[in-house]
């Protein structure tokens, strides 16, 4: 079981947490997290394309041109996919790109990034991340005593002052225990969080 220090947001060890290894030290898979991130970023995409078919296209409703006689193929429309300003055949239309993976699947993917930010040494724990009011300033200069600048925070979802105080940094993430997810822990280089959030994120991932 690994044992981490614990400080507090002048950087001063107040104490030690120890990780659960079913969660903190499982195997490293590489490709677990590439399954996990493809079905993430498929789930953001907008499929918002789209295209018009016959019906959709204005005008067009009357024939062009008599059936035979003229020497030049029937058209029954204007609007034909054949013809400039026409309809498009088998176009994009808005749809959903999403999927989901197993639910052992994903937990397996984030156990393994969260070990992964152990095993590099990026993973720093505080007792609490506590501010007493929402000071941008003053949570820039906790980030750089721990010198940290790229940076996923967890913590509770109700800590407004936190939120506040870090969400004009660039590169710095905040997110709730329930909203730890693989693609946001491998993206930032450090991963800051409390105990009581490592608890929580224990707690949801050894179900």
């Amino acid at each position: 079981m690994a044992t981490l220090d614990v400080f507090n947001l002048k950087k001063q060890k107040v104490g030690s947490v120890d990780l659960d290894d079913a969660v903190f030290a499982a195997p490293i898979n590489e490709s677990l997290f590439h399954e996990v991130i493809m079905m993430q970023r498929a789930s953001k995409r907008s499929g918002n394309a789209a295209t018009k078919t016959r019906g959709l296209v204005r005008g067009g409703g009357r024939k062009p041109f008599r059936q035979k006689g003229t020497g030049q193929a029937r058209r029954g429309s204007s609007r034909s996919p054949l013809l400039v300003g026409g309809a498009v055949t088998f176009g994009p239309h808005p749809r959903s790109y999403g999927y989901r993976l197993p639910k052992k699947a994903r937990r397996a993917a984030l156990r393994s990034a969260l070990s992964l930010k152990v095993k590099e040494q990026r993973l720093v724990v505080l007792d609490a991340l506590t501010m007493a009011a929402p000071k941008t300033k003053e949570f820039a200069k906790v980030l750089k005593s721990f010198d940290i600048s790229k940076v996923l925070i967890i913590d509770d979802k109700g800590n407004v002052n936190l939120v506040k105080s870090a969400r004009n940094i660039r590169y710095v993430k905040v997110l709730p225990e329930e909203g730890i997810n693989v693609y946001d822990v491998l993206r930032y280089d450090h991963l800051l969080t409390s105990v009581a959030a490592i608890k929580k994120i224990e707690g949801a991932l050894k179900q």
